[in-house]
């Protein structure tokens, strides 16, 4: 599908997909189709969705368990839409007993999933080319879960700052590994997202370069509202060393989004997050055409992570409204 062009879903009672282009709602007149119309009008602009980023810290202390993550997003956040971590998945992607479980849970609250973000499986723009190629096909198994979870792409990092390159061989290289990654997964129908992650890869121009030079519909980019801190810490943000402007970033690297990520960190009074103009930014997520999914990142500590998430997502129903 062209970046420019959108294909929303969206659950109905009975748990059917609806599909809408800008605008469009049934032309049923009667009462209650007007109010479910109103709500899949609505739901056309964007759709809410959770990371499960969101509750690293419950996993990493063992309060809660990732395989209860999809009850959980509807029980207790009445999120329909789900975005995977790899490292919780526990070194288990390759079991079939185990990604079954997963998707029979899913799927028995009515709950869609929607992407794996990857960490931890190399550098996609190593210098040198066994590396590099190592780490492509390091990713193969991961695209295969996505494909078996029904999900729409996994979410890689396009190169790892352990090498000190100049910022166009870093293109080149990362350009090379990412292509032939995607090439991979478009024989699956499978998507390859980068987030701006740390490093180049939070330099929307940087990033927004290097999908210029992949130039594969299979290959895009997830704008996360927070990462980009080029040098330092993200978060305290006076913890970065280099900033590059959120609001410049997000409008470059929206042309190419399949995914986006509503990173949080503090909220105020009124329920505005403290660091980040939300109203500003979803601006500009729709503005560029986007009417997909919107997924909640929480990352900060004042908040519980329950109510990070509970916080966001008002934030974003607020803005929508």
């Amino acid at each position: 599908m062209d970046r420019r062009q959108f294909l929303v879903t969206g659950s109905t009672a009975t748990g059917a997909l609806v599909l809408l282009g800008p605008g469009c709602v049934s032309s049923d007149k009667t009462d209650t189709g007007s109010a479910v119309n109103e709500k899949a009008a609505m739901d056309s602009i964007f759709e809410i969705s959770l990371a499960q980023y969101s509750l690293h810290r419950a996993y990493r202390d063992g309060v809660r368990d990732p395989m209860n993550f999809a009850a959980e997003a509807r029980g207790e956040f009445g999120i329909g839409a789900i975005e995977y971590l790899s490292r919780d998945m526990r070194g288990r992607e390759r079991e079939p007993d185990y990604l079954a479980e997963l998707k029979l849970r899913a799927d028995g609250e009515g709950v869609r999933g929607l992407l794996i973000m990857v960490d931890g499986e190399g550098n996609l723009g190593s210098s040198d080319p066994g590396v590099r190629r190592s780490a492509v096909e390091n990713h193969f198994k991961w695209v295969q879960a996505a494909k078996f979870l029904s999900c729409h792409s996994i979410r890689v990092n396009a190169m790892i700052n352990a090498e000190s390159l100049a910022y166009d061989a870093q293109m080149k290289l990362s350009a090379d590994g990412l292509r032939q990654l995607v090439e991979f997964a478009a024989g699956l129908e499978l998507n390859v997202i980068v987030e701006n992650h740390g490093g180049l890869s939070s330099s929307g121009e940087w990033l927004s370069g290097l999908m210029e030079m992949v130039d594969h519909p299979r290959c895009g980019t997830l704008p996360d509202f927070g990462n980009f801190c080029i040098e330092g810490s993200a978060y305290p943000v006076d913890g970065c060393n280099v900033m590059y402007d959120y609001y410049r970033g997000v409008e470059e690297l929206m042309p190419y989004a399949k995914a986006v990520s509503a990173k949080s960190y503090d909220f105020d009074e009124a329920g505005n997050e403290t660091t980040l103009d939300y109203e500003r930014l979803m601006r500009m997520v729709l503005d560029a055409g986007y009417r997909g999914y919107v997924g909640i990142e929480y990352e900060g500590s004042v908040l519980s992570e329950g109510d990070g998430i509970r916080a966001t997502r008002d934030l974003l129903l607020a803005v929508r409204e």
